[in-house]
């Protein structure tokens, strides 16, 4: 999702050291960081990825930063964020990454908002290259039953999308063509979301067990959550932590540890919650805000 005021957030100079097999004594490089950006905006906007990206190239001298562009320009990139089937979209990012000869060795990557769960659906099916730390910055991994504010107050795409929502999320022409639909998660009809989510369901092992996802998500040195606390964009706000509404309802939330994906371990999180693997983070701000010093000393740990 959009975040006007990011840019001037990030980042210190911390170095990331890389040593290359192709080499017969170690070089000194940063390991390669792949970002997807959310709703409502673009890979190179120079209000917020585009910035995001030259701060992280001005701070890790000689890193290869990725940012993500689905479409032939940043409007197309923008609108697909909105219209484009995710399955689609994780499809060709994977398709990017494999013929990518930079990241081949590896990489770290960011996911903010929608980019977060977009991107560990990449780790879940796609090993190859293998992402090395996952950082979902406000990521919605359990969905979202509600959208308060996307990406502006009085955006008309927006309200269109709240208005499709609630009259027919789980419609095949919504789920193929409408992205929230993909990760739109209706606690009360959990049958009818189980049964008709094309995207999230899937990744979240909600009809059955792929055990190739299991294994590929467990393969992540870390996997961190950032849940912002007056978050007033995700609904619930747990989801950034993968928790969720208990079941039938839509008013109490229980965190992971309580949810049937962490008790029967279909994704192996628990399994990785035991071994120290995943990272739950909290920021005081609104979505997708957080303040420099926050940054430096919580994300970049993970990216050195």
């Amino acid at each position: 999702m959009a975040f006007p005021r990011l840019i001037h957030l990030l980042l210190s100079s911390a170095l990331l050291r890389w040593p290359s097999p192709a080499s017969a004594s170690p070089r000194t490089e940063p390991l390669p960081l792949v970002m997807w950006h959310g709703m409502g905006d673009s890979c190179c906007n120079p209000l917020s990825m585009g910035a995001v990206k030259k701060m992280v190239e001005h701070k890790i001298p000689g890193i290869y930063v990725l940012s993500l562009e689905i479409g032939k320009t940043l409007i197309e990139d923008m609108e697909n964020s909105f219209f484009l089937n995710v399955n689609h979209q994780v499809t060709l990012v994977c398709e990017m990454l494999a013929k990518n000869p930079q990241l081949q060795h590896g990489y770290n990557a960011m996911g903010f908002s929608q980019g977060g769960q977009f991107l560990r659906a990449v780790a879940q099916r796609c090993p190859s290259p293998p992402m090395i730390n996952l950082i979902s910055v406000g990521g919605q991994h359990q969905g979202v039953y509600g959208l308060p504010r996307c990406p502006g107050e009085s955006s008309h795409i927006c309200d269109w999308l709240r208005k499709t929502l609630n009259l027919g999320a789980y419609t095949k022409g919504v789920q193929e063509r409408l992205v929230q639909a993909e990760y739109w998660h209706d606690p009360i009809k959990e049958d009818l979301y189980r049964n008709n989510s094309i995207f999230l369901a899937d990744i979240n092992q909600e009809r059955g067990i792929n055990e190739t996802y299991r294994k590929n998500l467990m393969a992540l040195k870390n996997f961190v959550m950032v849940k912002f606390l007056n978050d007033s964009v995700v609904d619930p706000v747990d989801s950034e932590w993968f928790g969720f509404y208990r079941s039938g309802q839509a008013k109490e939330t229980i965190p992971l540890q309580n949810t049937s994906l962490y008790t029967q371990d279909r994704l192996g999180l628990k399994e990785m919650d035991k071994a120290g693997k995943l990272v739950f983070l909290a920021a005081e701000g609104d979505h997708l805000q957080f303040s420099e010093e926050w940054f430096y000393t919580n994300l970049l740990p993970f990216l050195v």
